[in-house]
């Protein structure tokens, strides 16, 4: 039976699909659950996407919102929705290791406020998704839970920080999951795993666990398998909160259901390096074709030429004072507690003066200011999410594109953060496969405070791409996964988190890679 004529699964409907299918008593939270335990259970052994998981609290609390529906009550916009939240974000009696063995048997008293606005709106945390050690790096892999692998390849890397988010997505293992994002954290996976990822706004959505509250290089923000999944969870997350600064009054519910934007009026600015990041030369040829075949959607579709400034030195001290604030206590009391990706990040930030940080806030304002110019002649601008295809969970990181040797262990992350330090709203679309059969993420990014032109744009973008073999969302495969086989040398094998007695993967000992 060919994937077009077989019958939708119910874990395979949209987000959107399965709020309405259970407001009108066609399905039960009960049997959905059910549903996504049973994928999880089936898939997550290929994948090692979720991590910790609390299904019994799941299971109550979906029979919970079973007997709401039936009662009549109102219900959340995510009422008896299965959720996945990135263990970078704390939740209530549910492990949240920061994929570092410092946190692995640490279980939080609350939940942070974007976990508690999900569940407010009636979402059901399932589980964990996995991420690298404190989130550092754009490879899910880490000493306590072990690498996430790509759904179209488990050999492969999903991306991070949110990797376990995006091949949970990929895998119908959930319908919604949560992402986060300073130099590409949600966008890159996303991009990989062939999902939508939202970096909203600084403020739109409010971070509360960062240290440096008026930083707006992280943020977080919805992903799923459509825009309109991102859309939902957006709606229900978005809103002040006096934890973030940078939050401001606005309406959610603007956020729910945006109105397709008309292509044919859109002015299209593309780039397929901004000025200033090394690009595979297969993924430039990848772009160049699918903007082949979309350029005749827009009123205009034309190739813009950026001067940034010093957008590489500049990522670096931000990032590193990021780092810098949430990690020095660990630090200080035992460098050897941060993983080599943090303690890098650290070490760099402390070598670094006032100089350095009054330099790169002023230069930031700087590319604010030359990349908003390029949006007095444009309405969107249009370049590749990641600068390769996916390559093996056990390599780190990218070391050479393009023949060029990459001096850090995220600058391959460029394209990402590039757009990260502008502050624009910025999206990747799943936009048809790569030269090698991989996903290929189009990232959309619009004008200052432009979140909604941006889903606008994506929603109208995704309708046209449904119709086209070349451009449409590429889904994987999941008869055809093997578990992966790494060389030996490679892994190591861990024992599960202390005192924990619900493992999302295996149900034994972790993999973890070294």
């Amino acid at each position: 039976m060919s994937d077009a004529s077989r019958p939708t699964a119910l874990v395979e409907h949209s987000a959107v699909a399965l709020r309405q299918m259970i407001a009108s008593r066609e399905i039960s939270p009960v049997e959905l659950l059910a549903a996504c335990i049973d994928r999880i259970e089936a898939v997550n052994p290929f994948v090692n996407a979720i991590t910790a998981t609390c299904f019994e609290r799941a299971r109550d609390e979906a029979r919970a919102a079973e007997r709401a529906v039936l009662k009549g009550e109102p219900l959340g916009l995510l009422h008896g929705l299965p959720l996945g939240v990135k263990d970078l974000e704390p939740t209530a009696g549910l492990l949240t290791t920061f994929g570092s063995p410092a946190f692995r048997g640490h279980v939080p008293t609350q939940d942070i406020e974007l976990v508690a606005r999900l569940r407010r709106a009636g979402a059901i945390v399932a589980g964990k998704t996995n991420v690298p050690e404190m989130g550092a790096g754009a490879n899910s892999r880490n000493p306590v839970w072990g690498a996430t692998g790509n759904p179209f390849d488990p050999h492969l890397n999903a991306g991070g920080s949110s990797g376990g988010s995006a091949a949970a997505l990929a895998c119908d293992m959930l319908p919604l999951c949560t992402g986060s994002d300073t130099g590409g954290s949600l966008r890159i996976p996303a991009s990989k795993c062939g999902v939508v990822g939202f970096r909203p706004s600084p403020g739109v959505v409010p971070s509360v666990r960062k240290l440096l509250g008026w930083t707006p290089i992280s943020v977080v923000g919805p992903m799923g398998r459509s825009v309109g999944d991102a859309c939902l969870q957006l709606a229900a997350t978005a809103g002040m909160h006096a934890g973030d600064p940078l939050s401001y009054p606005l309406d959610p519910l603007a956020f729910l259901q945006p109105q397709a934007a008309e292509l044919g009026r859109l002015r299209v600015a593309f780039t397929t390096d901004f000025g200033s990041c090394d690009v595979e030369p297969e993924i430039r040829a990848t772009f160049a074709g699918r903007i082949a075949a979309m350029r005749h959607l827009f009123a205009r579709c034309d190739e813009v030429r950026f001067e940034l400034g010093e957008v590489h030195r500049c990522f670096d001290v931000l990032r590193a004072e990021a780092f810098v604030a949430g990690m020095r206590e660990a630090y200080e009391k035992d460098p050897a507690s941060l993983g080599e990706n943090p303690r890098a990040n650290y070490e760099m930030g402390a070598r670094m003066s006032l100089l350095d940080s009054a330099w790169a806030q002023a230069e930031q304002t700087r590319i604010l200011q030359r990349f908003q110019a390029t949006f007095a002649d444009y309405d969107l601008v249009l370049a590749p999410t990641t600068p390769v295809s996916p390559f093996p969970w056990t390599q780190s990181h990218a070391q050479v594109i393009d023949g060029k040797a990459q001096s850090n262990y995220y600058r391959w992350l460029a394209l990402t953060y590039v757009t990260t330090l502008t502050t624009h709203p910025a999206l990747t679309l799943p936009c048809g496969t790569d030269a090698k059969g991989m996903p290929f993420g189009l990232q959309v990014v619009g004008p200052f405070r432009g979140d909604l032109q941006v889903l606008s744009a994506a929603l109208a973008l995704e309708q046209a791409f449904a119709a086209d073999p070349v451009l449409r969302r590429p889904r994987p495969d999941l008869g055809a996964l093997r578990m992966p086989q790494p060389a030996l040398d490679s892994i190591v094998t861990a024992p599960p988190p202390a005192n924990w007695r619900e493992p999302g993967f295996g149900g034994g000992s972790a993999t973890s890679v070294v």
